[in-house]
């Protein structure tokens, strides 16, 4: 398998795991804040959208479907 291929099977997979689960929401660690000697930790919240999980998909698919050019 080339990297195409594998670059477009993993969108395809990513894409229908977003729109599985309605789209997807992570929380990743933010910054920390320190406040008369108090450390405060604080996470910052993302969200995919189930609409960039459907752009995924069909992006996956054009993508592993399309030959290439032929140069010459």
């Amino acid at each position: 398998m080339n990297t195409k291929t594998i670059f477009s099977v993993s969108l395809i997979t990513l894409g229908i795991v977003v729109l599985a689960y309605s789209g997807l929401s992570f929380s990743t660690p933010g910054q920390t804040i320190n406040f008369l000697g108090l450390h405060i930790a604080t996470t910052d919240s993302h969200f995919i959208p189930p609409v960039a999980g459907a752009l995924m998909l069909v992006g996956g698919i054009i993508l592993l479907l399309v030959k290439p050019k032929s140069v010459g």
